[in-house]
C-alpha cells in the first residue's frame, strides 16, 4: 500500500473508514477555546471492484477558510500528491483519491465547518453543532471560521508544548491582501474576542485579554510593525475604551512613548479600573525606573481585579524590583491559583499506519531519529518536578526563582520564617492556648487570630503548610526514612512520612501519613540534633550540595524557636499562614536547586581533576533546562552547547541557543543555528514562513544589522541551493511586508 500515500504529506492511515471524523464529531463538545487544528480525511480507491477503499487523515493550520471554495482547493491540490510507483514495463496498481473532508473548527460559535469533495463531482459545505447536527453554513459563519483558522494558525505556530503527529503548518498570511482581510475580520469581531478564550493564566477573558488580541500582538509585534495594529485599535477605541492598553502598547512598540503617554493619560480618565491600562503604565515607568510610581499602580491593579492571578504577579515584581522581598513573598502568597487547560486537541486514534515521508533536502543533515544511549537520563534529573508545572504554578515558579537568584537559598528561607508561621511556632502556640495535645488537635489558628475547629484535613494543610526552615523545605524529600543516597550522590530514595505527589494540575504535593510520626520524626530531630541532619544530607556528595541548605534551615529554625519561647504571650498577628501551593513550590526549589549544586560542584571538581566532564545528551538538555529556570544563562548556553556533541535528534537545544545568539546579536552563530532550527522545522512538516521562532529572530537583528548583512551572510556559508532559498524565504516575507532593515 505504499503506492496509496502521499509523496511529501503525513497520513495516519485508518483502521475503519471515516473513523476520524466520527471522533471528531464526539469531541465537538469538549473543545473549550479556539480548537484543535484542522482535519482533512481522504479516502483513496483503485476504481477496481474487489479492492478496498483506504482512508487516511492528517492535520493542517494556515489554510485559507474564508469560503468552501479555497478549502475544496486544497483538498484537490492533494490528488496531485499521490506516489506513483509503477514503471513503464508493468502497469501496477493506481491509486486515486476518490473524496475528502475538510473540517475547520469555528471557535466564536462553538460548530465545526466542513467541506465535502467528491472527485469527479461536486462540493458541499455544511456546519456540524456540538449534538452532531447539520445545518446551512452563512457568510456570517464564514468569516467567523476564516478568523479562527487564522487565530490558530498564528498562536499554534511556534507553541513548544503543543504537538501532534502528521500535523502539516503552513504560511497562513502571504500577500498584503491576505494581511488586509486578516485585519478586517479582526476588525468585525473584536467584541465577540472574548468568546475564543484566553491564556491559562487570565481567569476572565476580556474584551483585551483574549486569543484574538493576542495573536493580533503576536503577529504585528514579532515583525516590529506595531503601526497596523495601531491602526486597527485606532478604529475600535472610539467603540470600546478598555483598548487603550493595547493601543498604548503598540505606540510603545513603535518608539512613540509621547503619544503613547498621552493615550494612557487620557484613557485613566474613563477607565480608571482597567488592570490592563495599569500594568502597561507600570512597564513603562518600570523600564524609566520609576518604581516607586510603578507600585502604587500596580497596588490599584490588584484593587481593581483581585481575582486575576495577573495583577498580583506584576505586584510581586514590582516589589522583587525594588528589593522588598518580604512583600515580594506575602504577595506571591496571596496569588490565586488557576487550574491549567492546555491546548484544545484531538482524541488521539491508534492508526493502523504512519506515513512521515521526508519533507526535502534539508532534513538530511539532521540525526538519525533512533534512540540512543544519549537518550537516557540519571532518574534523579529525569524526576525533577519543575518542568511539568503550567500556567499559574509556572508563572509563580519564574517568581521564586528569581527572589532566589537575588538573595539566594539562606535569605530566602530566612525571609520565609519572618513572614510566615513556621511549624514549631505553629506546634508551641497550639500548646499553649489549647494544653493537652488530645483537646488541640482539631484547632486551627486563622490569620486574624481567631481560632476554629474544622474538619482534620483543613487542621493539616495548616500544619503540612506551616512547617519550620528544614522541615518545610527538606524533609519532603531528605528524611529519617529516606533510602540511601545514589552513588552520585543525588540522594534518588522514597520518603515514607512525606511524598512529592503529582495532582491534576501538575503541581506537586506534600501527603502526610499521621501527625503522631511527624511528632515523632521531630522528637528525634531534637534528640539527634546535627546527626540528622547529616544522615538526610547526601554524605558521599560534595559540601555544597546538600549541607548548605539544611545547615541554614536549622540556624533559622533554632532562632525562630528562641524567639518564640521568649514570647509571652505569643501572637500570629504579624505573620501570614503560608499556602500549601507555594510551600509545594519550595519543595520544587529546594529539588532544583540541590541538583543544580551537585552538577556545579562536580563541574568544578573534575576541571581542578583536569578530567572531561561526561554527560549524556539528554542530561545536558535537562541541566541547560534547569539553568534556564534558575537564572543561570551562561551556564545554561554551556550546557546546550555541550548537548549539541551527542548525535541525538533534539530540536530544543538548537531552538534554546537560536534565542540566546539573537539577543546577543551573534550573526554568523544564529545564522548557523538557524539552518538546523528550519530543519527540524521542516522535518515536523512546518512549512511556514513567519510567525516563527527564526523569522522573529531574523527581524531582531535585521533591525540592528539590515537585511542586506543576514543576506549576504548566508550566501556566505556555501549552503545547497534548496536549503539556501528556505533560509532566504524569511527574508523574503520581511521584503514584502516591509519589516524594519529590509531596505539597508
Amino acid at each position: 500500500m505504499a503506492d496509496a500515500s502521499f509523496k511529501d504529506v503525513p497520513e495516519l492511515f485508518e483502521n475503519e473508514l471515516t473513523e476520524s471524523l466520527t471522533a471528531r464529531t464526539e469531541s465537538l463538545s469538549t473543545f473549550r477555546e479556539l480548537g484543535p487544528p484542522d482535519l482533512v480525511h481522504v479516502l483513496k480507491s483503485t476504481g477496481r471492484s474487489g479492492q478496498r477503499d483506504l482512508g487516511s487523515y492528517h492535520f493542517v493550520s494556515g489554510v485559507d477558510a474564508s469560503s468552501s471554495a479555497s478549502l475544496a482547493a486544497y483538498i484537490n491540490s492533494l490528488t496531485y500528491n499521490i506516489e506513483d510507483d509503477s514503471g513503464w514495463f508493468s502497469k501496477g496498481t493506481s491509486w486515486k483519491v476518490k473524496s475528502g473532508c475538510y473540517c475547520c473548527f469555528n471557535a466564536f460559535s462553538r460548530v465545526d465547518v466542513r467541506v465535502d469533495v467528491k472527485i469527479p463531482g461536486g462540493v458541499q459545505a455544511y456546519v456540524v453543532d456540538l449534538r452532531g447536527e447539520r445545518h446551512e453554513a452563512t457568510p456570517e459563519l464564514w468569516q467567523e471560521t476564516f478568523l479562527s483558522a487564522l487565530l490558530r494558525a498564528i498562536l499554534y505556530s511556534d507553541d513548544p508544548t503543543y504537538w501532534l503527529e502528521a500535523y502539516r503548518k503552513l504560511d497562513p498570511i502571504t500577500t498584503s491582501e491576505g494581511e488586509l482581510r486578516f485585519l478586517q475580520a479582526a476588525e468585525a469581531l473584536f467584541m465577540k474576542g472574548w468568546q475564543v478564550g484566553s491564556d491559562p493564566e487570565i481567569q476572565v477573558a476580556t474584551v483585551v485579554s483574549n486569543h484574538l488580541t493576542a495573536a493580533v500582538m503576536k503577529y504585528f509585534g514579532d515583525s516590529g510593525r506595531y503601526q497596523h495594529a495601531a491602526n486597527l485599535l485606532e478604529k475600535i477605541l472610539a467603540r470600546e475604551p478598555e483598548v487603550a492598553s493595547l493601543l498604548a502598547k503598540s505606540y510603545l512598540g513603535m518608539n512613540e512613548e509621547v503619544k503613547a503617554v498621552q493615550i494612557m493619560a487620557t484613557a485613566i480618565k474613563q477607565t480608571p479600573q482597567s488592570y490592563t491600562l495599569l500594568h502597561v503604565q507600570c512597564d513603562f515607568l518600570r523600564a524609566k525606573g520609576k518604581y516607586d510610581w510603578a507600585l502604587k499602580l500596580a497596588r490599584q491593579a490588584v484593587n481593581c481585579a483581585p481575582s486575576e492571578f495577573v495583577t498580583w504577579e506584576k505586584l510581586t515584581e514590582i516589589y522583587i524590583d525594588m528589593g522588598q522581598y518580604e512583600n515580594a513573598l506575602l504577595t506571591l502568597n496571596s496569588c490565586p491559583m488557576f487550574t491549567y487547560n492546555g491546548r484544545d486537541a484531538h482524541r488521539s486514534l491508534t492508526p493502523a499506519r504512519v506515513h512521515l515521508p521526508p519533507k526535502g533536502a534539508i532534513v538530511d543533515i539532521l540525526p538519525e531519529r533512533v534512540k540512543t544511549e544519549d537518550d537516557e537520563a540519571d532518574p534523579a534529573l529525569l524526576r525533577l518536578p519543575a518542568p511539568s508545572l503550567r500556567g499559574t504554578w509556572a508563572r509563580a515558579y519564574s517568581l521564586l526563582t528569581r527572589l532566589v537568584s537575588q538573595i539566594g537559598w539562606d535569605e530566602l528561607l530566612k525571609t520565609r520564617s519572618s513572614v510566615f508561621v513556621m511549624e514549631e511556632e505553629y506546634r508551641m502556640q497550639k500548646a499553649h492556648t489549647d494544653g493537652p495535645r488530645s483537646a488541640g488537635v482539631n484547632k486551627v489558628i486563622h490569620e486574624d487570630g481567631t481560632v476554629s475547629s474544622p474538619q482534620r484535613g483543613d487542621s493539616l494543610q495548616g500544619k503540612t503548610a506551616q512547617k519550620a526552615d528544614d522541615d518545610a523545605s527538606t524533609r519532603g524529600v531528605v528524611s529519617p526514612t529516606q533510602s540511601a543516597p545514589s552513588e552520585d550522590g543525588q540522594g534518588a530514595g522514597n520518603d515514607t512520612d512525606s511524598e512529592t505527589l503529582a495532582n491534576a494540575d501538575g503541581l506537586p504535593t506534600i501527603r502526610i501519613s499521621t501527625e503522631s510520626a511527624r511528632e515523632q520524626a521531630a522528637q528525634e530531630k531534637a534528640t539527634n540534633g546535627h546527626e540528622e541532619a547529616k544522615e538526610n544530607g547526601v554524605k558521599d556528595a560534595p559540601s555544597e550540595t546538600l549541607e548548605k541548605p539544611v545547615q541554614a534551615a536549622e540556624n533559622s529554625q533554632d532562632g525562630e524557636g528562641g524567639a518564640a519561647a521568649t514570647q509571652e504571650p505569643f501572637s500570629f498577628s504579624n505573620k501570614r499562614l503560608c499556602e500549601r501551593w507555594l510551600d509545594n513550590l519550595f519543595m520544587v526549589l529546594y529539588e532544583d536547586l540541590r541538583v543544580w549544586t551537585i552538577f556545579r560542584a562536580e563541574v568544578a571538581h573534575f576541571k581542578t581533576q583536569h578530567v572531561a566532564y561526561r554527560k549524556t545528551g539528554l542530561e545536558w538538555e535537562i541541566l541547560g533546562d534547569l539553568g534556564i529556570r534558575l537564572h543561570h544563562k551562561e551556564e545554561a548556553k554551556e550546557a546546550y552547547q555541550r548537548c549539541l556533541d551527542s548525535p541525538r535528534y533534539s530540536y530544543k537545544p538548537w531552538s534554546k541557543l537560536l534565542d540566546m545568539y539573537a539577543e546577543e546579536g551573534d550573526i554568523q552563530r544564529t545564522l548557523q543555528v538557524a539552518v538546523r532550527v528550519a530543519a527540524y522545522q521542516w522535518g515536523e512538516y512546518t512549512e511556514m514562513t513567519y510567525p516563527t521562532q527564526i523569522a522573529r529572530c531574523f527581524f531582531k537583528l535585521g533591525q540592528i544589522h539590515g537585511h542586506a548583512k543576514i543576506s549576504y551572510s548566508l550566501l556566505s556559508m556555501g549552503l545547497p541551493e534548496s536549503v539556501l532559498k528556505i533560509m532566504e524565504s524569511y527574508l523574503a516575507y520581511g521584503k514584502l511586508f516591509k519589516v524594519e532593515g529590509y531596505d539597508f
